[in-house]
Protein backbone atom coordinates (compact mmCIF):
# COMPACT_ATOMS: atom_id res chain seq x y z
CA UNK A 1 0.00 0.00 0.00
CA UNK A 2 2.71 2.59 0.94
CA UNK A 3 4.31 1.71 -2.97
CA UNK A 4 0.73 1.93 -4.25
CA UNK A 5 0.22 5.92 -2.28
CA UNK A 6 3.56 6.77 -3.68
CA UNK A 7 2.84 5.96 -6.85
CA UNK A 8 -0.04 8.66 -6.60
CA UNK A 9 1.63 11.32 -5.13
CA UNK A 10 4.29 11.24 -7.29
CA UNK A 11 1.27 11.57 -10.18
CA UNK A 12 0.31 14.30 -8.54
CA UNK A 13 3.11 15.69 -8.36
CA UNK A 14 3.50 15.14 -11.91
CA UNK A 15 0.31 16.52 -12.93
CA UNK A 16 0.92 19.98 -11.16
CA UNK A 17 4.30 20.55 -13.14
CA UNK A 18 2.65 19.53 -16.66
CA UNK A 19 -1.56 19.45 -17.30
CA UNK A 20 -1.82 21.02 -14.27
CA UNK A 21 0.71 23.52 -14.21
CA UNK A 22 -1.89 26.48 -15.10
CA UNK A 23 -3.38 26.15 -11.01
CA UNK A 24 0.69 25.84 -9.42
CA UNK A 25 0.88 29.50 -8.14
CA UNK A 26 -2.20 29.35 -6.39
CA UNK A 27 -1.77 25.71 -5.32
CA UNK A 28 1.05 27.32 -4.05
CA UNK A 29 -0.47 29.75 -2.43
CA UNK A 30 -2.62 27.89 -0.52
CA UNK A 31 -0.46 25.55 0.45
CA UNK A 32 2.21 27.98 2.02
CA UNK A 33 -0.85 29.88 3.45
CA UNK A 34 0.03 33.11 1.33
CA UNK A 35 4.09 32.72 1.91
CA UNK A 36 4.97 30.65 -1.52
CA UNK A 37 6.38 34.08 -2.89
CA UNK A 38 8.39 35.43 0.90
CA UNK A 39 9.65 31.16 0.59
CA UNK A 40 11.11 32.00 -2.56
CA UNK A 41 12.46 34.97 -2.63
CA UNK A 42 14.72 33.97 0.56
CA UNK A 43 17.23 32.33 -1.70
CA UNK A 44 17.38 36.18 -3.20
CA UNK A 45 18.91 37.51 0.03
CA UNK A 46 22.09 35.37 0.15
CA UNK A 47 23.03 35.78 -4.06
CA UNK A 48 26.47 36.80 -4.76
CA UNK A 49 26.67 37.59 -8.00
CA UNK A 50 28.45 40.94 -9.12
CA UNK A 51 27.01 42.94 -13.14
CA UNK A 52 27.30 40.91 -15.58
CA UNK A 53 27.65 37.49 -13.66
CA UNK A 54 25.29 34.58 -15.07
CA UNK A 55 22.66 32.80 -12.86
CA UNK A 56 21.20 29.63 -14.10
CA UNK A 57 17.87 28.83 -12.36
CA UNK A 58 16.98 25.26 -12.22
CA UNK A 59 13.37 24.53 -12.31
CA UNK A 60 12.24 27.61 -13.12
CA UNK A 61 8.33 26.82 -13.05
CA UNK A 62 5.78 29.63 -13.51
CA UNK A 63 8.94 32.40 -13.61
CA UNK A 64 8.36 34.05 -10.60
CA UNK A 65 11.71 33.86 -9.02
CA UNK A 66 13.11 34.75 -13.30
CA UNK A 67 10.96 38.10 -12.83
CA UNK A 68 12.22 38.97 -9.62
CA UNK A 69 15.95 38.52 -10.60
CA UNK A 70 15.79 40.10 -13.84
CA UNK A 71 14.39 43.33 -12.31
CA UNK A 72 17.06 43.43 -9.69
CA UNK A 73 19.34 43.25 -12.93
CA UNK A 74 20.58 39.85 -12.76
CA UNK A 75 21.70 38.21 -15.63
CA UNK A 76 19.43 34.77 -16.05
CA UNK A 77 18.76 31.65 -17.96
CA UNK A 78 15.45 29.40 -16.57
CA UNK A 79 15.90 25.97 -17.01
CA UNK A 80 12.73 23.46 -16.86
CA UNK A 81 11.67 20.22 -18.32
CA UNK A 82 8.30 21.29 -18.38
CA UNK A 83 7.36 22.44 -21.31
CA UNK A 84 3.94 23.39 -19.89
CA UNK A 85 6.04 25.65 -17.06
CA UNK A 86 7.93 26.84 -20.27
CA UNK A 87 4.20 28.23 -22.39
CA UNK A 88 3.63 29.59 -18.74
CA UNK A 89 6.70 31.45 -17.70
CA UNK A 90 7.54 32.82 -20.98
CA UNK A 91 3.80 34.75 -21.38
CA UNK A 92 4.44 35.99 -17.79
CA UNK A 93 7.55 37.49 -18.74
CA UNK A 94 7.03 38.49 -21.43
CA UNK A 95 3.56 40.01 -20.03
CA UNK A 96 5.98 42.58 -17.78
CA UNK A 97 8.00 43.57 -20.26
CA UNK A 98 10.72 41.09 -19.08
CA UNK A 99 13.19 38.56 -21.78
CA UNK A 100 11.98 35.40 -21.49
CA UNK A 101 15.88 33.56 -21.28
CA UNK A 102 14.57 29.82 -20.44
CA UNK A 103 15.43 26.91 -21.90
CA UNK A 104 13.48 23.53 -21.77
CA UNK A 105 15.41 20.15 -20.61
CA UNK A 106 16.80 17.57 -18.46
CA UNK A 107 19.31 18.96 -15.52
CA UNK A 108 20.65 15.82 -15.68
CA UNK A 109 22.49 17.13 -19.55
CA UNK A 110 22.61 20.70 -19.13
CA UNK A 111 23.65 22.26 -22.42
CA UNK A 112 25.98 24.57 -21.09
CA UNK A 113 29.98 25.09 -21.70
CA UNK A 114 31.55 24.15 -18.40
CA UNK A 115 32.34 27.24 -15.49
CA UNK A 116 29.24 29.29 -17.26
CA UNK A 117 27.79 30.56 -14.39
CA UNK A 118 28.38 32.54 -11.20
CA UNK A 119 25.30 30.76 -8.92
CA UNK A 120 22.95 28.17 -9.57
CA UNK A 121 19.44 28.48 -7.58
CA UNK A 122 16.79 26.06 -7.32
CA UNK A 123 13.63 26.50 -5.12
CA UNK A 124 11.81 23.42 -4.23
CA UNK A 125 12.77 21.27 -6.32
CA UNK A 126 11.85 17.46 -6.46
CA UNK A 127 14.00 15.06 -5.91
CA UNK A 128 15.90 15.21 -8.91
CA UNK A 129 18.46 17.53 -6.98
CA UNK A 130 20.09 15.22 -5.43
CA UNK A 131 20.79 12.64 -8.42
CA UNK A 132 24.36 12.24 -8.77
CA UNK A 133 24.61 13.00 -12.50
CA UNK A 134 22.53 16.27 -11.75
CA UNK A 135 25.11 17.37 -9.01
CA UNK A 136 27.71 16.91 -11.42
CA UNK A 137 26.11 18.59 -14.05
CA UNK A 138 25.76 21.99 -11.92
CA UNK A 139 29.26 21.30 -10.79
CA UNK A 140 30.30 21.62 -14.02
CA UNK A 141 28.44 24.87 -15.04
CA UNK A 142 29.58 26.36 -12.07
CA UNK A 143 33.14 28.72 -12.04
CA UNK A 144 35.09 28.27 -8.87
CA UNK A 145 33.21 29.13 -5.91
CA UNK A 146 30.72 29.64 -7.79
CA UNK A 147 27.37 29.12 -5.45
CA UNK A 148 24.68 26.75 -5.35
CA UNK A 149 21.37 27.79 -3.38
CA UNK A 150 18.26 25.57 -2.91
CA UNK A 151 15.01 26.15 -0.72
CA UNK A 152 14.02 22.96 0.14
CA UNK A 153 11.12 24.02 1.64
CA UNK A 154 9.62 25.54 4.97
CA UNK A 155 8.05 24.51 7.92
CA UNK A 156 4.98 26.39 9.96
CA UNK A 157 5.32 28.32 13.06
CA UNK A 158 2.41 29.70 13.00
CA UNK A 159 -0.82 29.35 11.49
CA UNK A 160 -2.95 27.77 13.97
CA UNK A 161 -5.25 24.70 12.40
CA UNK A 162 -4.61 25.59 9.02
CA UNK A 163 -0.98 25.66 9.58
CA UNK A 164 -1.46 22.06 11.49
CA UNK A 165 -3.33 20.74 8.63
CA UNK A 166 -0.59 21.92 5.84
CA UNK A 167 2.20 19.87 7.90
CA UNK A 168 0.12 16.65 8.08
CA UNK A 169 -0.53 16.85 4.01
CA UNK A 170 3.32 17.45 4.17
CA UNK A 171 4.12 14.66 5.94
CA UNK A 172 1.77 12.34 3.81
CA UNK A 173 3.21 12.97 1.04
CA UNK A 174 6.48 12.58 1.59
CA UNK A 175 7.65 16.14 2.15
CA UNK A 176 9.14 15.79 5.53
CA UNK A 177 11.12 12.36 5.00
CA UNK A 178 14.75 13.76 4.60
CA UNK A 179 15.80 16.90 6.59
CA UNK A 180 17.76 19.89 5.00
CA UNK A 181 20.66 19.00 6.91
CA UNK A 182 20.75 15.25 5.66
CA UNK A 183 20.39 16.44 2.13
CA UNK A 184 23.16 19.42 2.43
CA UNK A 185 25.66 16.33 4.17
CA UNK A 186 24.72 14.13 0.88
CA UNK A 187 26.38 17.05 -1.42
CA UNK A 188 29.50 17.08 0.05
CA UNK A 189 30.27 14.43 -1.88
CA UNK A 190 29.86 15.76 -5.41
CA UNK A 191 32.41 19.12 -4.52
CA UNK A 192 30.71 21.46 -2.59
CA UNK A 193 31.38 23.04 0.58
CA UNK A 194 27.58 23.42 2.29
CA UNK A 195 26.08 25.39 5.24
CA UNK A 196 22.60 26.02 6.07
CA UNK A 197 20.71 29.06 6.89
CA UNK A 198 16.84 29.69 8.47
CA UNK A 199 15.15 32.58 7.08
CA UNK A 200 11.72 33.67 8.48
CA UNK A 201 8.65 34.31 6.60
CA UNK A 202 5.15 35.29 7.88
CA UNK A 203 3.77 32.25 10.32
CA UNK A 204 6.77 30.21 8.72
CA UNK A 205 10.90 29.37 8.59
CA UNK A 206 12.84 28.72 5.60
CA UNK A 207 15.94 26.85 5.74
CA UNK A 208 17.93 27.21 2.43
CA UNK A 209 21.37 24.65 1.90
CA UNK A 210 24.00 27.69 0.52
CA UNK A 211 26.72 25.15 -1.21
CA UNK A 212 29.35 26.76 -2.99
CA UNK A 213 31.87 24.86 -5.88
CA UNK A 214 34.83 24.18 -3.60
CA UNK A 215 37.24 27.04 -4.20
CA UNK A 216 39.24 29.55 -1.84
CA UNK A 217 36.23 30.04 0.30
CA UNK A 218 32.24 30.53 1.66
CA UNK A 219 30.30 33.20 -0.15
Amino acid sequence: MVDVWRRVVQFGFRLLYNELAFTYDWVSEIVSLGSWRCWQRTALLHLRVPNGGMVLELAHGTGSLQADMLQKGYKTIGFDLSPHMGRIASTKLKRAGLPANLVRGDAAALPFPNETYLAVICTFPTAFITYPEVLQEVHRVLQPNGQLIIVPGAVFTGGGLAARGLEWLYRVTGQREDTPFEIADFFEGFGFAVRNVQETCPHSRVTLILAHKKGTGIH
